[in-house]
């Protein structure tokens, strides 16, 4: 497991500056109203038609979490640089038989449709579930790619991108083929559990008779504004997680992360995509939990406080590999995980993590089921995640506490324009 991504700060002032207000949203209004009447009928008589009608006339409108929202349309998927948010679902699907090409079109233009109303805060055509018809978008994002077997069973594998070639075995996996790999993938984040669970429900509808679902992951993480100020996040080890991840700021952030945009040959249409490595990564919690707080540090090279490096300073002050302590020792061990997963040990090797928590409940021993659903995205999974987790598999002291429990590697295409869909150069080029 790398350090993953949490860009915090962003993700908090998102929460108090929303990118996008959206107002009052067809599916909230509905809400209110709905939620407005069952009180008048509760009340009886006038006052209580009288308090609903008040209520439907001047619904207070959506403020800080619920407003925030991220563009579907653009030049590359949204969940890709956005900061992760406090809910999440991975979901596999695999064609089912007789599926073919055009089927898979017309599918991924009802997910991306659909995508696009969820995303802007708008009730989809046709949906009368009710199960969020008071919320803003909270920040939902819908991400689509395609794994490796899709191109396959659509005749399109002289399409196929070379860096989709099945990832390496590591001797750390332990991987679950059932929970693995997949025609089609798709990653939906919100900051409202019901907002998120809303996405999932449609599109798995939407599926139909084209794609029956493979596997499905849950996830979480802290909920904006749930500290005083802004912080980096922690996972479930209670380690500040996602210091040393590439900012979207960052000058060379877009060559280490998308396909270049002028990008040719027969996978030109990934010109603006990524790809994702999604692995399914067990903790093993109470053995940890039973270490000491120094030896917790030392597996990790970072103070559990603070996250900052044990060379010193703060916690984004970049770590001094070559510090040594006055007994000789080096202060950031051998097999310290920021050590082995830094740039500077895989030859600047680099990816953007990006991850959500799990906790499925328990094992037969009592022990819990629960670790990191992780995503690494990067331009080339095989100069990306490959060299660096063959390094982690070799020495990374934190390995002994990891199971890596179902793994899969999906090519993410760029985004898409108003009135196009997901993966359209793909299906119609």
């Amino acid at each position: 497991m790398a350090e993953r991504s949490q860009d915090s700060q962003d993700r908090q002032q998102d929460a108090e500056q929303p990118t996008k207000a959206v107002g009052v949203s067809r599916r909230r209004l509905l809400g209110t109203a709905g939620a407005a009447g069952a009180a008048g009928l509760v009340a009886g008589g006038a006052a209580g038609a009288f308090a609903a009608e008040t209520v439907r006339k001047d619904p207070a409108p959506l403020d800080g979490v619920g407003s925030a929202s991220r563009p579907f349309h653009g030049a590359h998927q949204s969940g890709i640089a956005d900061p992760a948010q406090a809910c999440g679902h991975f979901v596999a699907f695999d064609l089912a038989p007789g599926a073919d090409r055009k089927a898979a079109a017309a599918l991924l233009r009802r997910w991306s449709d659909t995508a696009a109303d969820l995303t802007a805060g708008k009730a989809p055509k046709g949906d009368d579930s009710g199960v969020a018809l008071d919320a803003g978008p909270s920040s939902l994002t819908v991400t689509f790619g395609f794994g490796r077997t899709f191109f396959d069973r659509t005749d399109l594998t002289a399409k196929r991108p070379a860096a989709l070639e099945p990832l390496p075995d590591f001797t750390s996996d332990a991987l679950d083929s059932k929970r693995s790999n997949g025609d089609l993938w798709v990653q939906i984040g919100a900051d409202d559990a019901l907002v998120a669970f809303h996405a999932l429900r449609l599109l798995q509808q939407q599926a139909g008779s084209t794609a029956r679902l493979r596997w499905q992951m849950n996830g979480f993480n802290r909920t904006p504004g749930a500290t005083a100020q802004p912080m980096t996040g922690r996972n479930l080890m209670g380690q500040i997680d996602g210091t040393n991840n590439p900012k979207p700021s960052e000058a060379g952030f877009p060559a280490k992360i998308y396909v270049p945009q002028d990008h040719s040959g027969a996978d030109e249409w990934m010109a603006g995509g990524s790809y994702a490595v999604v692995r399914r990564i067990r903790m093993l919690l109470d053995t940890w939990d039973h270490l000491s707080l120094e030896r917790q540090e030392k597996v990790i090279g970072r103070r559990k406080s603070d996250g900052a490096p044990l060379s010193g300073g703060t916690e984004t002050t970049r770590p001094d590999l070559n510090k040594v302590q006055p007994d000789g020792s080096l202060a950031i061990a051998g097999d310290a995980h920021i050590r082995v997963a830094s740039p500077a040990s895989n030859r600047g090797a680099s990816m953007l993590r990006r991850a959500f928590s799990y906790h499925d409940g328990f094992l037969d021993d009592g022990a819990p089921d629960a670790g990191l659903l992780f995503v690494a995205w990067q331009a080339d999974p095989m100069k990306g995640f490959v060299p660096v987790q063959r390094k982690l598999d070799r020495g990374d002291g934190l390995s002994r506490f990891l199971r890596h429990e179902a793994s899969g590697l999906f090519a993410v295409p760029g985004g898409c324009a108003p009135g196009e869909y997901v993966g359209q150069r793909l299906l119609e080029g």
